[in-house]
């Protein structure tokens, strides 16, 4: 593995990071939930932070609301936003552009969880599906966006969306704060830059650890190699919310220039599932795949350190009932 040193001016960034991240904690705050720190029998030791709880479902409602809300009140002669997603941006920002009276444009590829793209629609957003695949969804969109006057928030590469993200760890730390070890789930790095951020703000001795399917590793093949790493084509997995194929430059700045994320494991198809059965059946959580790739980590003992205090940020819970039910049902 490649590492590099960490640049001698993190303190003065992560210093101008915490102003930002209170910033969005404030700004956001009359509009999403303060989603609890719970304890389990699976470890003494052991706290989760299950964003299923949240708004429409997902931790993705908050760095929607931080980056529309802001975007608003620099320019409100904005007419609408458009992004690409596979339904959870696509819902938090359909709900937070409503909030403010802005028109919502989500591309979403067509073999998307159909649970999340009916609820998009529900929440006022206009959802273009036809002839939108995984590969060719950025293509599309810039297409879009030359023919229709609308601002992109990206859902995982922009800095704004990163410090809204960042607010789900930063609540786990105020009720958690002897906190070692936060696992936190991986696809673009939306989630893993803020929460980073706000762990080694906090602490800088806290260990941050991403995790992400087997099948989609071009994060952690980004961490080991110290270079942006791409995969050819949408992964294949359960874990539908980390469908990326690359991380973004936000990611590349926390993870991998400022060294800031202390490593990225991968689980297994089969671990993904063992977790989201017991995430269900034992911790009575309504978790999606991709929440569960934390779990699917403790689970699997591939996070560091026994008898650490350790929080697992399970990111969301929408899922297709049928594939939830298949899975219930696995022996």
């Amino acid at each position: 593995m490649v590492r590099q040193t960490a640049p001698a001016d993190n303190a003065s960034f992560l210093r101008e990071q915490a102003e930002l991240i209170a910033q969005a904690a404030e700004r956001i705050q009359p509009h999403i939930r303060r989603t609890p720190a719970l304890s389990t029998d699976l470890d003494q030791f052991l706290r989760l932070k299950p964003e299923c709880f949240q708004v429409t479902g997902s931790f993705k409602v908050r760095g929607a609301f931080n980056a529309v809300m802001k975007l608003h009140a620099e320019r409100p002669e904005t007419k609408g936003v458009i992004a690409v997603s596979s339904g959870n941006h696509a819902q938090a920002l359909a709900l937070a552009a409503r909030a403010v009276g802005l028109r919502a444009v989500i591309l979403i590829p067509e073999d998307a969880n159909p649970a999340k793209v009916a609820a998009t629609r529900a929440l006022g957003a206009e959802v273009i599906q036809h002839g939108i695949t995984f590969a060719n969804r950025e293509e599309k969109l810039r297409e879009a966006i030359g023919q229709r006057s609308l601002t992109l928030i990206h859902p995982f590469d922009d800095w704004n969306i990163v410090h809204g993200q960042a607010t789900a760890a930063r609540e786990l730390l105020e009720d958690e704060p002897e906190l070692q070890v936060l696992a936190v789930p991986t696809g673009g790095g939306g989630l893993l830059s803020g929460s980073a951020l706000s762990a080694k703000i906090h602490n800088r001795d806290l260990k941050v650890i991403g995790v992400e399917p087997e099948s989609a590793d071009d994060a952690a093949r980004s961490f080991r190699t110290g270079s942006i790493q791409s995969l050819r084509e949408a992964p294949t997995t359960l874990a539908d919310g980390v469908r990326t194929t690359a991380i973004g430059s936000c990611t590349y700045e926390v993870a991998i220039r400022r060294r800031l994320v202390d490593d990225i494991v991968t689980v297994s198809e089969n671990e993904i599932i063992e977790a989201t059965r017991a995430a269900w059946l034992k911790l009575k959580l309504a978790l999606e795949p991709t929440g569960a790739l934390p779990l699917a980590a403790y689970l699997a003992e591939k996070l560091p350190g026994a008898n650490r205090r350790l929080g697992l940020l399970l990111s969301g819970g929408n899922f297709e009932p049928a594939t939830i039910a298949k899975l219930l049902a696995t022996s």
